[in-house]
């Protein structure tokens, strides 16, 4: 069953490993009053990343590198999966060579994946840059969350987690309000451009107020993270080609051949280290393989939203890309609103009930969202953000809950890498598939001399042939296919969340 006691559920905001707490001094303390907001920019920079991308679609697929549908969504994805699959070594690395170093090293290594994105000169380094950020952002977000619970006072440290925690909430709002407001100047070179300098400044912040934490010997298994990053790649790579290359094509094929065997390996290999970053015996546990699995799938449908949602809006509605990043904030309101409220309904209704409803919600929200066409008037549109939101504000803290909950005190930090993992995986993989299914939809909606003439497989390369007058018709397919793929992810949202709810019964009903 999905369950967690309140002081677990209060812990369960922590995305990275709890460590060891060295204390400072009450006067280094007092030294230091600026580094929580200071460590909350940095999540709110490396959350931010991951939404703000998405506003820049429509200005990369019109770019003079002139990608193809499967390469916008690899730019994308690439930052996400390696930010997932390296999340809980870089809390590894912390421990093992200073975290304070780590997460300087982190920023650095941020700073200088957005600026080779910014000049990229082709696909291939632009790929090359979002990867590089991927790695910082790994090192960068477990390290922040460890530096703070050095440094803060005991009686602090439940209000310092939850600040900390909100903040990866808050960074998506910031990632499209402020992505928006930076890509209104016109090139998407702006937004990666644009965090350069930012990641810098807090390399001065941090470096000069930062306490320096001990060291301690925790195992490190490399070869563990490449085989899953390898597996995530090739796994995606199988999904993001199909469209264009044909699902019996060699390299869609070899993708998911390969992902089978490089997860069989890193299974292997972490069930053979005395100190596995990542267990696999962690999810013989029924309640925790379910809630697992629970925010894998809100993620995923969220962040498949946030992909198809900034090329609607700008191509469906003619927004413009500030309106854009602005209209998905009704999502929040129900965040921002009632997260406050979510654990006495959890009580009243059980926890059972409580996820049934949120999937109902976020299912149904988006199959609302299907129902949106160029004519759909924005408040409605909003409305159904709005019921989206309900479901993932009543999921997010009872899946967390139910992670920490599934292990012990002692394993506390490893369920809550396993939630960060979850939260990034499942959200690159709803974009390839909410990016693959959009492709195939809207290639098969456009006319067919247009497709059979020149093959487009995004709106800015059918732009680009159709003849003067028939933008419209472009347009049209477009709404087509984000409608289709939107209701694939709503319904598939919805059999996930049954799933979850069905397995939880069982392993309750089995004890």
């Amino acid at each position: 069953m999905l369950r967690g006691t309140k002081n677990q559920q209060a812990h369960s905001v922590v995305d990275m490993p709890l460590r060891l707490q060295v204390r400072d001094t009450p006067e280094t303390a007092a030294d230091r009053r600026g580094l929580l907001p200071v460590m909350c920019a940095c999540v709110v920079l490396m959350v931010g990343m991951v939404a703000a991308i998405n506003l820049a679609v429509p200005m990369l697929a019109a770019s003079d590198l002139h990608p193809s549908a499967s390469a916008l969504i690899w730019i994308v994805d690439t930052y996400v999966v390696f930010f997932a699959c390296l999340v809980i070594p870089g809390g590894a690395t912390g421990d093992r060579f200073g975290r304070k170093g780590v997460l300087l090293a982190g920023l650095v290594l941020f700073a200088l994946g957005a600026l080779l994105s910014a000049i990229a000169p082709n696909v291939p380094f632009l790929l090359a840059g979002r990867a590089i950020t991927g790695i910082g952002a790994a090192a960068v977000l477990p390290n922040t969350l460890a530096v703070l619970l050095h440094a803060v006072p005991a009686e602090r440290t439940g209000v310092t987690i939850a600040t900390w925690a909100s903040m990866t909430g808050i960074g998506g709002v910031v990632g499209n309000a402020g992505g928006g407001a930076v890509l209104a100047g016109g090139s998407w070179r702006w937004l990666f451009a644009a965090a350069v300098p930012i990641s810098l400044v807090l390399v001065a912040l941090v470096a000069r107020i930062a306490p320096v934490s001990p060291r301690h010997e925790r195992p490190l298994s490399p070869l563990g993270a490449i085989l899953l990053v390898g597996a995530s790649v090739t796994l995606l790579l199988g999904i993001v080609e199909g469209p264009e290359a044909g699902w019996t094509s060699p390299i869609v094929l070899a993708g998911f051949a390969g992902s089978v065997v490089l997860f069989a390996l890193w299974t292997f290999v972490e069930l053979k280290a005395e100190h596995p970053l990542l267990d696999p015996r962690l999810f013989r546990v029924p309640a925790l393989r379910s809630a697992c699995l629970g925010m894998t799938a809100i993620f995923f449908g969220m962040f498949a939203l946030f992909y198809v949602n900034a090329s609607f809006l700008q191509y469906g509605k003619g927004f413009g890309v500030l309106p854009t990043g602005l209209g998905i904030i009704p999502l929040t309101v129900p965040v921002i609103l009632g997260a406050r409220h979510v654990g006495r309904l959890v009580q009243r209704l059980g926890v059972d009930v409580a996820v049934a409803i949120a999937f109902l919600f976020c299912g149904g929200g988006l199959l609302g969202l299907s129902t949106s066409d160029a004519s759909t008037p924005y408040p409605v549109y909003a409305a159904w953000l709005v019921v989206t939101g309900v479901g993932v504000t009543l999921a997010l803290p009872t899946l967390s809950a139910a992670i920490s909950g599934s292990l012990p005190p002692a394993q506390a930090g490893v369920g809550a890498g396993l939630q960060a993992t979850t939260r990034e995986f499942g959200s690159a993989l709803g974009v390839a598939v909410i990016g693959t299914v959009l492709t195939g939809r809207f290639v098969a909606a456009l006319p067919e001399d247009i497709r059979e003439a020149h093959d487009p497989h995004t709106v800015a390369q059918a732009l680009a042939v159709a003849a003067p007058g028939r933008s419209p018709v472009v347009i049209s397919a477009f709404v087509t296919g984000a409608s289709t793929a939107l209701r694939v992810i709503g319904a598939s949202v919805l059999v996930l969340g049954a799933l979850v709810v069905l397995q939880s019964r069982l392993s309750r009903n089995t004890k």
